[in-house]
């Protein structure tokens, strides 16, 4: 049967997995250096790695590239990103090119370790990025209304209309407007 979709980057069995040693981050270092970006696909092979395309993609993006912001991030860069979140939502790569240097998979992971929980710890809502104390009470104000409508739909079937819901007018009156001349 005919495979459809491309095809493997790499043969699975003949690659390096997990961790990445020293002398690997050197060689892949060495040749971009050298060489530049090229075919990904085709780098581990030339560069003498055994690693597949996207892994040698993805170390160099997220850890070797010389731009990559290395450590904590600082209060102004998480006010970007709370603001950025805020406007966007979980688009990390559109977040990540306005913080020059940290790259959009460290922006999620910041993200989802750190100011989540900080967002909470506040009392705000890290998806709606409103209070939390807001969201309560208008779930109160739905459940009221729900309260409301059950009581008018009330299984008083049997009972004239006056005596359903004594306490709810359901009146309604058409007139013309008077004209006071």
């Amino acid at each position: 049967m005919k495979q459809m979709g491309r095809t493997p980057c790499c043969e699975k069995g003949h690659t390096n997995k997990g961790a990445w040693a020293r002398e690997e981050d050197e060689r892949l270092i060495a040749y971009i250096q050298a060489h530049g970006q090229g075919c990904w696909r085709s780098l581990p092979k030339a560069a003498g790695l055994l690693r597949c395309g996207k892994s040698c993609r993805l170390r160099w993006i997220n850890y070797l590239r010389p731009d990559v912001k290395r450590g904590n991030f600082t209060d102004e860069e998480d006010d970007i990103i709370i603001k950025l979140h805020n406007r966007l939502g979980n688009k990390w790569s559109k977040i990540a090119s306005r913080l020059p240097g940290r790259t959009d998979n460290e922006i999620k992971n910041h993200w989802n370790t750190h100011i989540k929980r900080m967002m909470l710890t506040k009392g705000i809502d890290p998806t709606t990025h409103r209070s939390i104390n807001e969201h309560v009470s208008s779930t109160i104000v739905l459940r009221e209304d729900t309260k409301i409508h059950d009581e008018l739909s009330c299984n008083n079937q049997n009972k004239p209309e006056e005596e359903k819901c004594p306490e709810l007018s359901l009146e309604l009156r058409i007139s013309l407007p008077s004209s006071s001349t």
